[in-house]
């Protein structure tokens, strides 16, 4: 059993050396704890304070990426090693890596594919009473999305299984955290969270400049997910509404044909007429969405299949 720890760094020579010092060498049931360092563009000595803790194994962009990308390109490297499970924590030791022990056990005991560490946000001292607001919704809405429980979607502190890896797939550019849960709800992965408390606060975030552009940047991945699994509800819906928005006009002007009035409600069949076109195009694109989301379906098995030949250990 292989594990590797990944950790994303853009510009963390300051706190590196605490998140690799304090990451456990020797963990039950597992043969091997491999640290990977992605540095996604550094500008200060990240890659030095790793190589000199002993850090072997790296993945190097030569200009800022973005933390999805920081992701996707370290499970490839993970993959393609060996890699049984994969960790992801921080750079900036904001997660307690002596708990990735408990974090990959429901893997290796078969009763998940993916463990999340809920970091219990409403314990977290310097987050805001908004900010944590904010993430308890975030997750709700999540999971109403993936069908799932999970407590602190917003969490990077996460165990993958390799076989639940083959099925997922990064499309946002911002952050994988919440995509990825929707895509393995809607999957049928096994997720579970494991509770544990964050370290004190060393930097603000790197990955947004403030709440507002996290929670538009968060909505928008939600959002695309979302109508990647589910168009028709989506689209469903907003069909229905125009159609209701549509009929009630028409109605309007036949009970004033009946009362001889009709001149002046013309506009209403303009207005109806308007609505019902909508309702139209929106059942039209339902039925594109459906379709392109099973073509999805097919070409995801396709990869799936050929990661496992890829990767083959």
């Amino acid at each position: 059993m292989k594990v590797f720890v990944q950790i994303p760094c853009l510009n963390e020579e300051d706190t590196l050396e605490s998140v690799v010092k304090s990451i456990p060498t020797k963990i039950k049931h597992v043969d091997e704890v491999i640290i990977l360092v992605i540095d996604d563009g550094s500008s200060d000595g990240t890659l030095k304070v790793a190589k000199r803790l002993g850090v072997k194994d790296f993945v190097i962009h030569t200009r800022n990426m973005g933390l999805a990308r920081s992701f996707r390109d370290g499970v490839d490297y993970a993959l393609s090693h060996g890699a049984d499970i994969v960790v992801n924590t921080d750079g900036d030791n904001q997660y307690p890596q002596a708990r990735i022990a408990d974090l990959v056990q429901p893997i290796i005991t078969g009763q998940a594919d993916i463990v999340i560490g809920d970091r219990q946000v409403y314990k977290i001292a310097h987050f805001s009473p908004f900010k944590k607001l904010m993430q308890r919704f975030g997750s709700y809405i999540v999971n109403k999305a993936a069908g799932t429980n999970v407590p602190d979607a917003a969490s990077g502190f996460r165990a993958y299984s390799r076989q639940s890896l083959y099925r997922l797939n990064i499309v946002t550019q911002f952050s994988y955290c919440m995509e990825t849960i929707i895509q393995a709800g809607n999957k049928g992965l096994r997720l579970s969270s494991v509770a544990i408390e964050t370290n004190p606060k060393t930097r603000e975030s790197r990955l947004f400049k403030n709440t507002a552009q996290h929670i538009m940047k968060s909505a928008e991945a939600i959002i695309r997910s979302y109508l990647m699994y589910k168009p028709y509800i989506a689209f469903n819906a907003l069909g229905i509404l125009f159609a209701i928005a549509g009929v009630i006009p028409f109605v309007n002007f036949g009970l004033a044909v009946l009362r001889g009035d009709s001149d002046g409600h013309v506009q209403s069949l303009v207005f109806g007429s308007a609505m019902l076109v909508g309702a139209l195009l929106s059942f039209a694109l339902l039925i594109i969405s459906d379709l392109l989301r099973i073509n999805r379906t097919l070409i995801e098995d396709q990869t799936e299949r050929l990661r496992e030949i890829q990767y083959k250990k």
